[in-house]
């Protein structure tokens, strides 16, 4: 095994379907659990600069629309509204959207998670990408279900993480210019963390 980490070049971030109506039916995490950590991978895509890409299904009908935390929170995000295609690589648009990045470490959230991650994961280890499925910013209606489509994709090779290993990979060491901005990430999205936060900013000289 090698370990190639995370980056802030070497990394894309890809929001499948985190539409309202969908959320409703997310049942793995409490609503503002699961609107923390969508909203803590935003940030985390902001901070980095990564390349991001927002797509939905069906938008005009019950899917609803983008999820106001990310279509917010990620302006100038590309945007692929698919008409119907279940798999969003079989949108010709979303799969040249994905390959423009030219990057090679998709950081893959989605409703639900066993098919709008699952099958985007799947679909990108197939074409030489290497997928991270962000399992906390991701959600389904039961856990047997979240179970089954990780046990999939890990058999597949997908990577399983969550937004704070994402981050912490991509920050690699608190002495980064992101540090700062990377410290009120956790103190705003891991509540026990502002601790940590307040004490980065005392040795800093910072109130």
């Amino acid at each position: 095994m090698s370990y190639d980490r995370l980056t802030a070049d070497n990394a894309a971030v890809l929001f499948v379907d985190h539409q309202t109506g969908l959320a409703n039916g997310v049942q793995t995490q409490s609503p503002p659990e699961f609107i923390n950590n969508v909203k803590a991978l935003v940030t985390i895509a902001q901070i980095y600069k990564l390349p991001s890409i927002i797509t939905t299904s069906a938008a005009d009908g019950p899917n609803g629309p983008i999820m106001p935390v990310v279509a917010q929170g990620l302006p100038d995000a590309t945007v692929v509204h698919r008409p119907g295609q279940i798999n969003a690589f079989d949108n010709a648009d979303f799969a040249a959207a994905v390959k423009k990045t030219g990057r090679k470490k998709l950081l893959i959230a989605g409703i639900s998670t066993e098919v709008c991650v699952a099958f985007v994961a799947l679909s990108a280890k197939s074409l030489g990408y290497e997928p991270y499925a962000v399992l906390d910013a991701s959600g389904t209606w039961s856990k047997l279900v979240e179970d089954a489509a990780i046990a999939r994709m890990l058999q597949a090779g997908v990577t399983p993480i969550t937004w704070v290993a994402v981050g912490a990979e991509l920050l690699g060491t608190w002495a980064s210019a992101t540090g700062e901005a990377h410290a009120k990430l956790m103190g705003d999205h891991l509540p026990f963390s502002g601790n940590n936060m307040a004490g980065f900013l005392a040795a800093k000289g910072q109130k």
